[in-house]
């Protein structure tokens, strides 16, 4: 059976789970579209509830909630869709210590920013973010910034203290103008890196837990950096610092 009714109930909570942070949380899901996404999604750990395709994609999902073009065009969160998403359980990750090195992100706002640092952790190996009142990491903006990273690794959404809780012992690496140069700071074999928010940096409360500070060294006439491309820059090269040890 295709669906072909923008009305029915699985339509109105897709849309509902793509638009609704709060609505996607009571739920526990999150939407994965796109054939490259709902593919490695499909070959990953994560659990996934429901997959809905568009009826000429069926051949490809058989096991997929088939609908019609209008109806799948109406659920679509892309601009040129390519036929199917999945509907995949959000992982309930409690604040654990690190097992290596990883990341804490402080208030980052903007959905591709948060995208692309999950993207470059994952392609960096850093397994675990601490991300501290940050926009949605669950968004399908965030979600397909992230180019598939957010099923590999950990996400843990938490209040700062438990996030301390978490890191106690790990020392805390954090990204400012007013730190060591990062190509010459030596990093301890195992850290936190702290990304604070676009606009604000890092807040004081996490600036006093910070055992280094470090920068990326620009011309006179760059203010800043945008913050997922500081965080790359700060990932490698203090990876890099540490194998060249």
């Amino acid at each position: 059976m295709v669906i072909t009714s923008k009305s029915n109930p699985l339509i109105r909570d897709i849309i509902k789970l793509s638009g609704d942070r709060k609505y996607r949380r009571a739920a526990g899901l999150f939407v994965v579209e796109g054939l490259k996404p709902v593919t490695e999604c499909i070959n990953s750990d994560c659990k996934i509830e429901k997959i809905v395709c568009r009826e000429d994609m069926l051949d490809n999902f058989p096991q997929a909630v088939a609908v019609s073009e209008s109806v799948f065009d109406a659920i679509s969160t892309e601009k040129a869709p390519q036929g199917v998403l999945a509907l995949v359980h959000m992982p309930q990750n409690k604040a654990n210590k690190p097992q290596g090195s990883c990341l804490l992100l402080d208030r980052i706002q903007d959905p591709g920013n948060l995208g692309t640092i999950i993207r470059t952790a994952n392609a960096a190996g850093y397994d675990e973010l601490y991300l501290i009142n940050c926009t949605d990491a669950y968004s399908p903006k965030a979600v397909r910034a992230s180019m598939s990273g957010i099923f590999f690794v950990k996400i843990y959404e938490c209040a700062a203290e438990e996030a301390f809780s978490a890191l106690s012992g790990v020392p805390l690496i954090c990204a400012d103008m007013d730190g060591e140069d990062i190509f010459t700071f030596t990093p301890p074999k195992k850290y936190c890196l702290c990304i604070g928010n676009e606009g604000g940096g890092i807040s004081d409360e996490v600036m006093n837990k910070a055992q280094y500070k470090v920068k990326v060294p620009m011309r006179e006439s760059c203010e800043s950096l945008n913050a997922a491309i500081s965080a790359g820059i700060a990932m490698y090269q203090l990876r890099n610092s540490l194998l060249r040890g």
